[in-house]
């Protein structure tokens, strides 16, 4: 089965997008707090709980992010939808569930 490069493209491109959307929010959310200093302490514990979610939430965008943009690179130099480690093609079913995959399912494993 023979990747559509057109097609994988378009999804990463959507991909990139939707995760530099949800980084530049979760930035914006954590740079401009709704709650005012003065509230009680556990409506500050709780705010404090919020910004580490939201921080661990942007790193793993900032990740997956990161993975999205080696997929382009990838498609850019001929490489997509090679198995990283055998080299061996990856199925279509993988790629097209996580477009950014860069290992085989044996090797994924």
């Amino acid at each position: 089965m023979s990747i559509d490069l057109d097609t994988a493209k378009q999804k990463l491109l959507e991909l990139k997008e939707e995760y530099e959307t949800r980084i530049a929010k979760i930035k914006y959310d954590i740079q401009n707090p709704q709650d005012e200093l003065n509230k009680d302490w556990e409506d500050q514990a709780i705010s404090i709980r919020q910004n580490d979610t939201r921080q661990l939430l942007s790193a793993e965008a900032q990740q997956n992010l990161s993975y999205v943009q080696d997929a382009l690179s990838h498609i850019e130099n001929g490489t997509y939808g090679a198995c990283e480690v055998c080299g061996k093609e990856i199925p279509k079913q993988r790629l097209e569930a996580v477009p950014y995959a860069t290992l085989c399912m044996e090797h994924a494993k």
